[in-house]
């Protein structure tokens, strides 16, 4: 059973404009001696037999899973002393686990690699960054560490004048860069691309002359939030929905700037050239995607993503999602095939029933299938009609633990 228990700093904490988040960071610092909490509340990964809960503002904590007890942070055997990725990437090849971590403070951008047994940070390099973007993943290939640098941004100045800390500055560039998986700052071919907030990379490969990502791609951010003394309800609702471009009064800063698709960027190693555009339509917005990871760093066929009800995410600030995706990258859509069409590719799309939402879709592969969507999709689905939850598709025969926030399936670890 999950239950809830407000705290004391629930009520002041609450909220969502400028002065909220100057308050909250700035009490921050005071209580805890830092700008952000202690939290752990983002993802789930396992690595080298254990578990542990992340959010990137800090180390992990490792947990127990036959009891949820929380164990201690992991620092590597002490090799590492910064925040750590919500979203690590690991190699199914090598078994190596490639991490970042970004801060307020310089260094701005270090990258490390992880032994596959956990024990070891056999790489760390500073990346040299000159501002403090916040990018919330990076991509990895069979050769290349894959680095997003957009300009979402935290910045204790502007902190400290009263603005918030976390900003999206959507007239500041943006750049890829591609890496050796050893590699250092030096070592970095950097790529300009057009500006945009992607919080997450689908999948990264290598093709040809060319490193291929693809990702859900957004032009805003959600958060802070609107600025202070804008309309919230009218700001969400118009950057969460589909406004076409030559809709009389489009404004680009804040219409659609939530609306998140598929895209994908061709970074070319030896002449320097990108191509990207998106995927997908710009009628449906989706995020969070995940794959089958024994295909992480290949070339994929699939994805599966959650999309957003863009109706009901503008009247809380929020996105809901009331359907899940599946992208199949080597097949194009109907839109396609239209006169004019752009390039678009085929996607399967699941409802949930009226009111109902999910959120935390997980891939688990079928044991010993080599074909990569033979497997099940799990999922939480919360009926607001009923407030009551339950796992879609969750198929129990050789399933023994789900174990879930943003989403991570483990098999029954107890030998007894």
């Amino acid at each position: 059973m999950t239950r809830f228990r407000s705290c004391q700093g629930l009520e002041p904490e609450s909220g969502n404009s400028d002065s909220v988040e100057s308050y909250k960071n700035n009490t921050n610092i005071m209580r805890f001696g830092m700008i952000n909490k202690d939290l752990t509340n983002t993802s789930v990964f396992e690595h080298g037999g254990r578990v542990f809960a992340i959010a990137e503002n800090h180390l992990p904590y490792e947990i127990e899973l036959s009891d949820l007890n929380t164990l201690n942070t992991w620092d590597i055997n002490g090799a590492w002393d910064r925040p750590f990725t919500s979203h690590p990437k690991r190699d199914p090849l090598t078994g190596e686990m490639v991490i970042m971590g970004v801060d307020a403070k310089k260094p701005y951008y270090v990258i490390g690699v992880i032994s596959a047994d956990g024990k070891n940070l056999v790489h760390k390099a500073d990346l040299k960054f000159e501002r403090n973007s916040f990018p919330h993943e990076l991509g990895i290939t069979k050769n290349f560490n894959v680095i997003m640098d957009y300009p979402f941004t935290f910045d204790r100045r502007r902190l400290i004048n009263g603005g918030p800390f976390l900003k999206f500055e959507h007239d500041q560039p943006a750049r890829i860069g591609v890496m050796p998986r050893y590699g250092d700052a030096a070592s970095i071919a950097w790529f300009d691309v057009q500006t945009h907030c992607s919080f997450h990379i689908i999948n990264s490969f290598e093709d040809g002359d060319e490193v291929v990502i693809r990702g859900c791609r957004a032009n805003g951010a959600v958060f802070p939030g609107p600025d202070l003394g804008i309309n919230i309800h009218e700001w969400y609702s118009r950057a969460f929905s589909p406004i076409r471009k030559d809709a009389e009064g489009f404004d680009p800063s804040i219409d659609s700037i939530l609306l998140t698709r598929a895209y994908e960027w061709r970074l070319n190693m030896k002449n320097g050239s990108v191509t990207e555009g998106y995927l997908t339509s710009p009628e449906v917005s989706m995020d969070f995607p995940v794959i089958n990871d024994n295909f992480v760093c290949t070339k994929n066929k699939y994805a599966y993503t959650q999309v957003v009800d863009s109706a009901e995410s503008s009247k809380i600030g929020l996105a809901k999602y009331n359907m899940f995706a599946k992208l199949h990258f080597e097949e194009l859509g109907a839109s396609h095939l239209q006169k004019g069409g752009k390039k678009r590719i085929k996607v399967e799309y699941h409802r949930l029933e009226k009111n109902e939402f999910c959120d935390g879709v997980v891939f688990v592969a079928r044991p010993g299938s080599t074909e990569e969507d033979d497997g099940w999709i799990l999922c939480f689905i919360h009926n607001e009609n009923t407030n009551t939850s339950h796992v879609e598709r969750m198929v129990l025969e050789g399933l023994a633990c789900l174990l879930h926030m943003i989403g991570l399936y483990a098999p029954n670890q107890n030998k007894n």
